[in-house]
């Protein structure tokens, strides 16, 4: 009986993309290496639409399995892929998209060969929530000068996009891992990493109306695990895809450095204000947040 497999060809499988790239294009994509450490949530789904946009390497780096709590919003969790490797399964997905597409995998120990991880890349994408490696990794990225895209965690979809010159969020969110190195910094340091980056999102976007305030204190003082629903997951991922597209094509970013969420509930774009009401603004959020935190109820 014959193979009801059907053949592959890279032009057949792109022909469509043509028009939103030219063909030229599209073969630098083919070329293209993308790394991206974290393929649950937001990176997986990043991953999967630059897969079906035809580039052709990645680099993809994750320390866990697929739980059954992760089939609500990440794009490779399937039953049958549940108890597997994220990595594995996130390989097996993109093969089954574009078979001649080289995917290389990378456990937990990622961070120790950063410096050539990122290097080689041509794009890096953050999908971690590991604050401390994402922290280093835009330490070697501005080193190497590559552009990370990665997004905030928020209730609504948001990308932002750091290139080589621009502030890094350790500096620009003022962490307290600023001019420290990695074995220096503690547990209420990584958890401040955190914290600043909820003031932002929290002072700078209208994502504190679309939670239940009560459960992100919960989150934001480590006595429960993060939201997230599949709609802004993979809207996230997949506004991560077109800016790594960007950068990978050298067209301009539509996000800077500060970033912009997308409210769906409004139809608008939200981007951050000028820097002195942003600074308010973050303030007035920083009180709240500790208020929710020291009695959520």
């Amino acid at each position: 009986m014959e193979s009801m497999t059907p053949s592959f060809d890279y032009d057949e499988f792109t022909t469509r993309n043509i028009g939103f790239v030219s063909a030229e294009e599209q073969a630098v994509l083919r070329r293209a290496c993308a790394f991206v450490p974290g393929v649950g949530g937001m990176g997986g789904a990043a991953v999967l639409a630059l897969a079906r946009a035809g580039v052709g390497r990645f680099v993809i780096a994750d320390m866990d399995r697929f739980e059954v709590s992760n089939l609500n919003r990440q794009v490779f969790a399937t039953l049958e892929t549940t108890g597997m490797e994220k990595t594995e399964a996130t390989r097996r997905g993109v093969a089954a998209i574009n078979p001649q597409a080289d995917v290389e995998i990378r456990d937990g120990s990622w961070v120790e060969n950063i410096a050539g991880l990122v290097g080689g890349a041509d794009i890096v994408i953050n999908g971690t929530d590991d604050v401390a490696a994402t922290v280093r990794l835009y330490r070697a990225a501005r080193d190497a000068g590559r552009t990370v895209i990665d997004a905030y965690a928020a209730a609504l979809p948001s990308v932002y996009v750091t290139r080589a010159g621009d502030p890094t969020p350790e500096d620009r969110l003022g962490y307290p891992t600023r001019g420290r190195s990695p074995d220096e910094w503690s547990d209420d340091d990584l958890g401040a990493v955190f914290l600043r980056e909820l003031e932002y999102v929290m002072g700078l976007s209208s994502s504190r109306k679309y939670i239940d305030l009560a459960i992100a204190a919960e989150v934001a003082a480590g006595r429960r695990s993060r939201m997230s629903f599949a709609p802004m997951v993979m809207t996230t991922g997949n506004m991560m895809a077109y800016e790594a597209v960007n950068g990978i094509l050298g067209k301009p970013h539509g996000a800077d450095y500060r970033g912009y969420f997308f409210n769906p509930y409004t139809g608008r774009t939200e981007r951050p204000p000028p820097g002195p009401v942003a600074f308010i603004m973050r303030r007035v959020a920083r009180r709240a947040i500790a208020r929710l935190m020291s009695d959520p109820s």
